[in-house]
C-alpha cells in the first residue's frame, strides 16, 4: 500500500494501472462497479452505461469513455504512455480512489459515458436530470487547468447529393465536388475571433475515379464562448451550404449531431476553492474555457466547474502520457476542493 492509500482511500496509481488498459465502455463500467463494491459502495447503473454511488448535493463526474481504445501501457521511469491513459482514465482513477471518503462526506461519485466524440454529453445530462444535484464537478484534464467556463458547440453533418454518373459519358451532370470545395473555402474564410473555432473533422464521398460522385459530405464542429456568437456562426454556415447547393443544382441534407451550451455558472466559492486546492499542492490554477461533463450542469443553470487531477500531455493520440505520481497530488487537490465546498 502506498503512502497515499488509507482504510478509506485507494492508491490512484494502482487503479490507473488497471483502468488504463481496459477497452470498451461496458468493460470499463463493469470494472468501476466492481471497485465501488469492493469499497462497500453499492453501485447504481442506468441503461446508458453510467455508474454511480452515493446521493448528495455535489455530483462529481469522471467520464469512462475514450477517444482511442486503450492499449497496454508503456511504462518509463516517470511517465506512462498509452492512448487514453490520461483522458480520462486518470480522472476515473483519482475519483475512484477517493470514492468511499467522498460518499461519506455526502457527495455522489459518478462515472459517465458519452463525453467524447458524438456522445453529446448524454451520460452527464442523464445523471444531472436523474440525480438533481446542487453543484456539478467534472474530474478531468491536465493540472493545473481549471475549466471554469463552458465553450458552446454545434456539430453537424452535411451532404451534397446529385445524380452521379460516368466521368465521360455524363460529363455534363452536376457534381457535388465543386459545391463541397466552395463551401469549405467560404466557411474557413469566415471572420472569427480567438473565442471561436471551426473545424471540419471528417470528409467523404465518391465511388470510383471514373465516376461522378452521387454524394460528398463532411462533419463540422463549431465552438464559441458566447451563445450569440455561436448562433451567428451556425447561421452563416447554413447559408453557405444552401447557397452552394443552389449554385450547383444539388440537394442539400444537414443533420445536427450535437450541441453543448456556452456560459459560466461557476461560483466565487468554487473558483476560490479550486485555486486554493491547487495552491496546496504547489501549483497555480490556470482558469480556462472548455467542453466537459460540467457543461451538463451549466446547461441547466447549476454551479459547475472542472477540476484537473493529473499531469501529462498528448490527449487523443496514441502517445498520450501521464506522470503517474501526479495522480496522488490530484487526489489531494480534489479532497481539499470538496471539503472546502462542504465547508468542512
Amino acid at each position: 500500500m502506498s503512502d497515499f492509500a488509507t482504510e478509506t482511500t485507494r492508491d490512484p496509481v494502482l487503479l490507473l494501472a488497471e483502468i488504463a488498459e481496459i477497452s470498451g465502455d461496458a468493460a470499463r463500467a463493469a470494472w468501476v462497479a466492481q471497485q465501488l463494491q469492493a469499497q462497500g459502495l453499492p453501485p447504481q447503473t442506468d441503461e446508458l452505461g453510467n455508474v454511480w454511488a452515493g446521493q448528495g448535493p455535489i455530483l462529481l463526474i469522471a467520464h469512462i469513455d475514450t477517444v482511442l481504445p486503450p492499449a497496454p501501457l508503456r511504462r518509463e521511469q516517470h511517465r506512462w504512455y498509452g492512448p487514453a491513459v490520461g483522458d480520462n482514465s486518470s480522472g476515473v482513477a483519482v475519483l475512484l480512489a477517493l470514492a468511499a471518503e467522498l460518499v461519506a462526506l455526502g457527495c455522489t461519485v459518478a462515472f459517465s459515458v458519452g463525453e467524447e466524440g458524438l456522445g453529446n454529453l448524454r451520460g452527464a445530462r442523464r445523471l444531472v436530470r436523474h440525480l438533481q444535484p446542487q453543484q456539478v464537478v467534472a474530474v478531468d484534464g491536465y493540472l493545473p487547468g481549471i475549466v471554469s467556463r463552458s465553450a458552446g458547440s454545434h456539430r453537424l453533418r452535411a451532404r451534397f447529393i446529385g445524380p452521379g454518373g460516368h466521368a465521360w459519358g455524363d460529363r455534363g451532370a452536376p457534381s457535388p465536388v465543386p459545391a463541397l470545395g466552395q463551401a469549405l473555402a467560404q466557411m474557413y474564410a469566415l471572420e472569427r475571433t480567438n473565442h471561436t473555432s471551426l473545424n471540419v473533422g471528417r470528409l467523404w464521398g465518391g465511388e470510383a475515379i471514373n465516376a461522378i460522385p452521387q454524394e460528398v459530405g463532411f462533419e463540422l464542429d463549431l465552438r464559441a464562448l458566447d451563445a450569440t456568437e455561436l448562433a451567428q456562426m451556425v447561421a452563416q454556415v447554413r447559408e453557405i451550404l444552401m447557397e452552394a447547393a443552389r449554385k450547383f443544382n444539388l440537394r442539400m441534407e444537414i443533420e445536427v449531431l450535437g450541441e453543448r451550451p456556452a456560459g459560466m455558472t461557476a461560483t466565487r466559492p468554487m473558483l476560490e476553492a479550486a485555486r486554493q486546492a491547487l495552491m496546496e499542492i504547489g501549483l497555480e490554477a490556470q482558469f480556462t474555457a472548455g467542453s466537459t461533463d460540467a457543461s451538463a450542469g451549466v446547461e441547466v443553470g447549476l454551479p459547475a466547474i472542472t477540476l484537473s487531477v493529473y499531469q501529462g500531455g498528448g490527449a487523443h493520440t496514441p502517445e498520450e502520457w501521464v506522470e503517474p505520481d501526479s495522480l496522488r497530488l490530484g487526489a489531494r487537490a480534489l479532497r481539499s476542493f470538496v471539503r472546502q465546498l462542504l465547508q468542512i
